[in-house]
Formats: C-alpha cells, structure tokens, sequence
C-alpha cells in the first residue's frame, strides 16, 4: 500500500512506486502510453492529423504555399513549423509569445523537405498546437507532423515554358513523396539513474534529465536532443537508441493502418 502523500511530498510519492518497478498511472517504467491518431480532421488545410499518447493532445495542420527555393539549395523546399502551447491545454502556459518550451519544440522539429517544382518549391507552413498537456510533447508533435505530410494533398503545379508563370491546378492534387519517417521516443533519468520511457508532465517536472531519440525507417539514428541534465552511459544511451527503433516500428505501422483506412471506401 503506498501511503507516502501525492501532493505533499511528489518526489517520495514516485520513488515508492519505482521501488516495486512500477509507476503510478500502472505502467512499467518501459511502457508508453496508449497512442491514437486521426487524420484529415481539420477540411480548410491541405493536410492534418490529430495524435493522443495518454492524455497529450496534439493537433497539427499543414498549409502550401509557392515560393523561390533557397540559393544554396535549389532542389528544396521548406517545412517552417511551429508549436503552439496555449493556457488551454495547461495552467502552466501564459498567454502571450511563444514560451521557451513552444519556440525549442518549433526549433527541435524544422527540418527541409524536399517539395519542388521547376523554378519553384513549397513552403509547408505546420502549425502544431497542443489541445492537452500531460508530459512528452516531442513525441507527439513530431507524430503529428509526419502523419498530417502524409495526409496532406497539393495541387498539381506546372510552369508555362513560354511566359515562365506558375499554373496551378486545384483540381488535381498530389501526395508528397516522403522519403524519411522520423519517430521521436522520449525518456526521462529519476534520481540519476532511473531510465523512464513516455513521461507524464508530473514525471517530467521530477526529473534529472530528459532525452529524446529520432530514428527512421531504416533504424538509423536522425536527431538526439538532450538538454543538459545528468549525463548518460553510453550502455543507457544504446538501450534508449534501441527502444526507439522498437516504438518507431509500432508509429510507423499505426500511421500506415490509420492512412490506409482512410483510402478505403466506406
């Protein structure tokens, strides 16, 4: 029987639970969450999804919009992302400029997308807001993101050899070619030494250290964000490395059902 009081004493609360390898919502400290997905619930964007892992809510929406490619990079477009953390989903959040949290979530998940016309590319403009906050929002956003590109719809755009203007065709749309699927997994150290996977936001606020591993596909390593904290072994930071490999296959597989179930005639 746990007696140590929740509120009172946060810290002691949890530890008595790790103590017996368990956390307090029930799950083992290597467990995530239960993760659902919609696609396509928001009609005025060109594509969107909404993801829950636990109780964090996060809704992204994706617009397209014409644009002259980079200089250095003249086959490439842009992904311009950013997070919206607003007081609903969390007493935490203040109204007004994106928080440190929003802007390094934003920062974390831009990235370049390769979308491209002749003499033009697109800009996706993704906007991630979270609906609900309870703990591993890198996660979901990066979920979210990757399974609104994959639901997302342009039209078709061709350049008239002639006056060299763009001529778009809104009534024929493209997916786009995704060529890498980057699956975020999230840890937390407790005490220094205890490795956590899928934090709560009260686990969060009570941790050494936190870690996020990106993988792909093909179980290569994409992004490892780690700000500042307890260091890591590098016998921890492989088991994180593997476990990631692990939850992007079972995304991965709950992205393609959702997007497939969407083709399917009802």
């Amino acid at each position: 029987v746990i007696s140590v009081p929740r509120t009172a004493e946060p810290l002691e609360y949890h530890r008595s639970f790790l103590k017996e390898n368990c956390r307090p919502d029930g799950r083992e400290l290597g467990e995530f969450r239960t993760t659902t997905l919609n696609i396509g619930s928001i009609s005025t964007a060109d594509g969107s999804a909404l993801v829950k892992i636990g109780n964090t809510t996060v809704m992204c929406g994706i617009k397209g919009e014409l644009a002259n490619p980079p200089v250095d990079a003249p086959n490439k477009g842009y992904i311009v992302p950013n997070v919206d953390l607003p007081p609903l989903c969390s007493s935490r959040f203040r109204p007004g400029p994106p928080g440190e949290q929003a802007q390094a979530a934003s920062q974390f998940i831009a990235d370049v997308l390769c979308v491209c016309v002749p003499q033009l590319c697109w800009v996706l403009y993704c906007d991630i807001m979270c609906l609900d906050y309870d703990g591993n929002l890198l996660d979901a956003c990066l979920i979210a993101l990757l399974a609104a590109l994959k639901n997302a719809r342009l039209p078709e755009v061709t350049v008239n050899k002639e006056t060299e203007v763009p001529e778009v065709n809104l009534e024929n749309r493209r997916s786009l070619n995704i060529h890498k699927h980057p699956v975020g997994a999230s840890f937390i150290v407790f005490d220094d030494s205890i490795m956590i996977v899928d934090p709560t936001a009260e686990e969060e606020s009570l941790s050494t250290a936190t870690i996020t591993v990106v993988t792909d596909e093909e179980e290569r390593l994409c992004a490892l964000h780690k700000p500042g904290g307890t260091s890591l072994s590098g016998e921890k930071l492989q088991d994180c490395i593997s476990r990631a490999t692990t939850r992007h296959r079972e995304v991965h597989k709950l992205i393609d059902k959702v997007i497939q179930s969407a083709k399917t005639p009802k």
